[in-house]
């Protein structure tokens, strides 16, 4: 493993990341000056996290020692971008920036923005039953040659860098901005079963990096000759291990977060009984009943 000095000193600068990074402030600022101009104002906590924790942890990944060994070593690169899908996005959602751009864009910028949310593919990424299933692909890329690719060209690195963040707000949607995305308390449960499948699948790529005993990017040389470098398989199974370990810890939030919202929705859906008259809820029942026949 690296000494600590190396892990603390360890600096470069990710273009891509910049790019990304920079883009976000100013355009969270912008919103921040618009929201204000329109009576709305945004708590400094949440500002502080978009920041400090969602754009700090991102520069920390791609311009600290995970980006700068990410081409070299296997389990740093692992290390980062899983990161940057899993955590990155939370972090940033804090910061509630899609709550923020509807207070600062005008009607017809925030019916764009709804149009987008509202999106296919922004729907089908931001389910929960689909989500795992993205990562599952992304991580089994790790297991071809491919794997060798993705973390020395840098085109892929690139992509990577400004996609992968991107994928996993899409991600996060539903927990970031869950107004969005309300579902019925039936629906939740259906999600329940899936995710606890999902706690078993999403885990194979890294249980594979780390118990194979083939180099699977084929790549057996060792790229610098500094003492704590890993040799090939060694760093393969490290990769396996840091895969392993966070896809897993991942899911557990998850669950919690699930069962959080299934309790808000069944509340939601019981104060909406209670809102019924009478009548409405007799009409409701024989609904129901003719449906079953």
């Amino acid at each position: 493993m690296p000494p600590l000095d190396v892990v603390l000193t360890a600096c470069r600068i990710d273009w891509a990341a910049a790019a990304l990074i920079v883009g976000s402030a100013v355009l969270y600022a912008l919103g921040l000056k618009a929201a204000t101009v329109r009576g709305h104002r945004q708590s400094v906590w949440r500002t502080l996290a978009f920041y400090v924790l969602g754009l700090g942890f991102l520069a920390v990944l791609t311009c600290g020692f995970p980006g700068v060994y990410s081409g070299q070593l296997r389990w740093a690169f692992t290390l980062k971008i899983s990161l940057l899908l899993f955590v990155v996005p939370l972090l940033v959602g804090l910061g509630r920036p899609i709550s923020l751009a509807r207070a600062a864009l005008p009607p017809r910028g925030v019916a764009r923005l709804n149009k987008t949310l509202g999106h296919r593919a922004v729907r089908f990424a931001g389910n929960t039953m689909a989500a795992p299933l993205l990562g599952l692909a992304l991580f089994s890329t790790f297991l071809t040659p491919a794997f060798y690719t993705l973390r020395t060209a840098p085109l892929a690195e690139a992509l990577l860098t400004v996609g992968v963040p991107l994928l996993g707000m899409m991600m996060a949607l539903p927990i970031i901005e869950e107004a969005d995305f309300r579902r019925s308390s039936a629906f939740f449960v259906v999600e329940f079963v899936f995710v606890f499948i999902e706690l078993l699948v999403d885990a194979v790529p890294g249980i594979l990096l780390r118990l194979n005993g083939q180099v699977l990017d084929h790549v057996t040389t060792v790229p610098s000759a500094v003492g704590w470098f890993p040799n090939a398989l060694r760093d393969q199974q490290l990769a396996g291990d840091v895969l392993w370990f966070i896809c897993e810890i991942v899911d557990l939030p998850l669950i919690i977060l699930m069962f959080i919202r299934f309790s808000r929705s069944d509340k939601r859906e019981a104060r909406g009984f209670d809102d019924l008259t009478d009548e409405e809820l007799d009409e409701l029942n024989a609904e129901h009943l003719r449906r079953g026949r």
